[in-house]
């Protein structure tokens, strides 16, 4: 749990100018933020007097009471571990702000005041209040026996967990073109909390959820924002109880709108994550230097938050978790990978393609973006030469698939056996398995009784043959060679180099294989009959079926009865696994302990401790070994945040050591606590 952070966004049902009915309100959410471990609580704008009590504002008695009932909540709330963010009126001297007030341990911290007043349409905050920004750097304002740091210039720093730092807004401050958080997050602010009370109107939350996101992207960020909600006056305007948490531009959990009980939102963020896109987002740190601001600091006391984990941590995070933008991400990464190859057929001036089909996943995408490129130029879909390359392994399946495909889309096919080239060119190596073999099919039986003899040096000369072949072709046609290679495998060194390693430009370089067949997926369900050329149940029929087929380079011969002697991932683990392991350690900077803490709670039922540290240690000593084959792979579009192209996203030395890493993954061990809730 070191390097999260748990906060609550606590929206109280409120009684208009009944600061005491309001106080118990919030008391009661404060206690149970507490309850749920937070470090954090914030509560929505003028939350203690209500932010509809509009002219009762600057009634004498309701300030006073305001004022007494924060006093109220510092004593009630002294033993409370989060520090709460209260909103409400607040005279100091001669002027009446809209504050946020920091309490903990029964002592008032800070008071941050209100930036930016908004005067327009329903809003009339300027009839009451003064703006926070004309106050001197380090004012404070007179509490008990002593004096509190008040102003906009105030960041709160927790002491014991360094990377917490907090900044406030207030509402209208959020809505600004340049709000107080874009200094705030330059000076180390990790979590912007804004206590609001923006009313409903249609398209509204949308909106409130665009803007924040935005601010916690651009900020590398957290972000907490809670609106008022039940018991405020209804008088022309209504309120939702609209409270949300967004983190480096996603949104993390949300409250129920227009809910008529009160509500304690908890999630927990993570400061980790937000610190590394601070350290690899080097323009955020020229930013941050070029505005900077200084900000005083008010500390209050935060540990790291006890687990489980209150966090969703996607199983599959390449796959977009709104069922409802299924369709244009799938979409935009077929563009975007069709446009990269268009681009590169207009340069090479050639509007033919070759391509081998294996009757896989990745071969099977590679074909759809072939046949989609073609489309673009307006070239005949027969401009895709399609070879079928059976060797030593090939099943039956996938080469009835391939044949499937390539008719479906009207591409050329055609067959070269690859059997025999291989039998002599392990015959000129004095390969042992070709010894007293002088056929194809005798060494497949020999194969088949002592699979042993089936070598690296056996299944990669299948693999170069056939590379040989697509470019020889190639030349004889003046055509490109289409690599099929996707991200996870550029990862994890699973090609043999110079041969499927190697193409003349690698439209799936950027796609990692759960997403690969989420697209192929999303074809057969929404795009068959589009894509195909005449019979979209064939096509459709044949994408379902190579998506049932197991993962396997099929270099060694079928068993006896038939079935697929090799398969990948009993041989390097799920995909589902290490596409996991390359997004947190390539998206993240994630160490590996992290990373399997992390699993843990992704996969929670579905694979033990244990299961999960092999494959990583598998996935790491993979990543390691292969870069040299990285350093020189082919060109290909760049489709999400995580690639690895030698030439921008990914540099690394061939020769790195991941002997530290190794040793965090064979200390990770047991603990007290689970990282997540079993059923």
């Amino acid at each position: 749990m070191q390097g999260f952070a748990r906060v609550s966004a606590a929206v109280p049902r409120c009684v208009v100018a009944d600061v005491e009915a309001n106080c118990a309100a919030t008391l009661a959410l404060w206690q149970r933020a507490d309850a749920e471990g937070s470090q954090l609580v914030v509560f929505p704008e003028l939350g203690l007097s209500s932010y509809s009590a509009r002219d009762l504002l600057h009634d004498s008695l309701l300030l006073a009471r305001c004022r007494e009932g924060l006093g109220w909540l510092a004593e009630r709330g002294a033993g409370l571990r989060p520090l709460a963010l209260v909103g409400l009126p607040l005279r100091v001297g001669g002027a009446l702000y809209n504050v946020a007030a920091a309490l903990q341990g029964g002592r008032l911290l800070a008071v941050v005041p209100k930036s930016y007043l908004p005067a327009q349409g329903e809003f009339e905050e300027r009839r009451w209040f003064r703006s926070g920004l004309a106050l001197p750097p380090g004012s404070t304002l007179p509490w008990d026996d002593g004096e509190v740091p008040f102003g906009t210039d105030l960041l709160l720093h927790a002491e014991g967990a360094p990377e917490l730092v907090v900044g406030v807004e207030l509402c209208e401050d959020l809505w600004v073109a340049l709000p107080p958080s874009a200094f705030q997050v330059g000076a180390g602010a990790t979590v912007i909390c804004n206590l609001s009370a923006s009313n409903a109107t249609v398209g509204k939350a949308e909106l409130r959820r665009l803007l924040v996101r935005s601010a916690s992207d651009r900020g590398k960020c957290a972000y907490v924002y809670v609106g008022a909600g039940p018991g405020e006056s209804s008088t022309d305007v209504v309120f939702d109880a609209d409270a949300f948490v967004c983190e480096d531009g996603r949104l993390l959990a949300s409250s129920q709108r227009f809910a008529r009980e009160s509500q304690c939102l908890t999630v927990d963020l993570d400061l980790e994550l937000l610190q590394h896109e601070r350290l690899r987002t080097t323009s955020f740190g020229d930013c941050a230097e070029h505005h900077a601001r200084v900000f005083r600091a008010a500390t209050f006391r935060a540990q790291p938050p006890a687990p489980p984990l209150r966090r969703v941590v996607a199983p599959h995070p390449f796959l977009p978790a709104d069922a409802g933008a299924l369709a244009e991400r799938c979409s935009d990464i077929f563009a975007i990978q069709t446009q990269g190859l268009v681009t590169r057929m207009l340069a090479a001036g050639s509007q033919r393609l070759i391509l081998g089909l294996s009757g896989g996943v990745d071969s099977t995408q590679a074909a759809l973006v072939c046949a989609a490129a073609l489309d673009e130029l307006g070239a005949p879909r027969a401009q895709l030469e399609a070879l079928l390359l059976p060797g030593l392994g090939t099943s039956a399946r996938t080469r009835a698939n391939g044949e499937g495909l390539a008719r479906a889309l009207g591409a050329s096919v055609r067959t070269i056996d690859i059997g025999e080239a291989t039998r002599l060119v392990l015959a000129a190596t004095e390969h042992p398995a070709l010894a007293g073999v002088g056929t194809t099919e005798a060494l497949l039986a020999r194969l088949r009784e002592q699979p042993a003899l089936g070598d690296a040096a056996l299944e990669n000369a299948q693999a170069r043959l056939r590379t040989l072949l697509l470019m020889t072709l190639a030349n004889q046609q003046r055509g490109l060679v289409v690599g099929t290679g996707d991200l996870s495998e550029k990862a994890l060194g699973w090609a043999t180099y110079a041969g499927d390693h190697i193409a003349m430009y690698d439209v799936n370089a950027g796609v990692p294989k759960t997403l690969i067949r989420l697209l192929v997926r999303w074809v057969a369900n929404e795009r068959a009959t589009q894509w195909s050329r005449g019979d979209g149940a064939l096509l459709r029929r044949t994408l379902f079926d190579i998506l049932d087929t197991p993962i396997s380079p099929e270099l060694l011969p079928a068993g006896v009865s038939g079935e697929i002697a090799q398969l990948t991932e009993a041989t390097i683990g799920p995909y589902e696994l290490h596409d996991f392991f390359l997004y947190h350690l390539l998206r993240h900077g994630a160490r590996p302990a992290r990373i399997l803490a992390l699993a843990e709670v992704a996969f929670a039922g579905r694979y033990a401790v244990m299961e999960l540290q092999r494959w990583l240690r598998v996935f790491v000593q993979r990543f390691f070994a292969s870069q040299f084959k990285r350093s020189c792979t082919a060109d290909g579009p760049k489709v999400g945040m995580v690639a690895l192209s030698p030439r921008g996203d990914w540099r690394m030395p061939s020769d790195a050591s991941a002997r530290a890493w190794l040793a965090e993954i064979e200390a990770y061990g047991p603990r007290e606590a689970p990282l997540v809730d079993r059923p």
